[in-house]
């Protein structure tokens, strides 16, 4: 099993759908999943999918941030989610570059809780650049 973390804390997973391996994958696929080392170029083709899980296999690997922010950049406007090891200090990190949502293991869940998750779902009004913008202001 899997918990899916959105802004509004852990939820169960709603998607009901299969999904196909970047290298398996036609042109005209509803989900898809990707691997974190994936070549951008490779996702050109699936810029319509309904949704796109990238692979997270190592808390360290921060590849798939790089695909997630590339693949909003090229217009993709579908569901887009993190699957693997992101941990609870890279929520905003996640959201920031285009994440619409998280899916850990239970294992996971369980050492780091919902609160810890909720403490940075608050992610757009604390991020760098907004604090730099109220130290203007004042």
């Amino acid at each position: 099993m899997s918990v899916v973390i959105t802004d509004k804390g852990f939820g169960a997973d709603d998607l009901n759908v299969a999904f196909v391996a970047l290298g398996e994958a036609a042109n005209s696929v509803a989900a898809l999943d990707v691997p974190s080392d994936a070549e951008l170029s490779d996702l050109d083709a699936h810029l319509k999918a309904d949704v796109i899980r990238v692979d997270f296999p190592s808390a360290a690997d921060g590849r798939g941030f790089t695909i997630a922010r590339q693949l909003r950049l090229k217009g993709f406007q579908g569901r887009l989610r993190a699957r693997g090891h992101v941990i609870a200090d890279q929520y905003a990190m996640a959201r920031r570059s285009g994440f619409d949502e998280v899916e850990i293991s239970d294992e996971l869940a369980q050492r780091q809780p919902e609160d810890q998750w909720l403490f940075r779902a608050n992610w757009e009004q604390h991020g760098y650049q907004n604090r730099l913008r109220a130290k203007a202001a004042d």
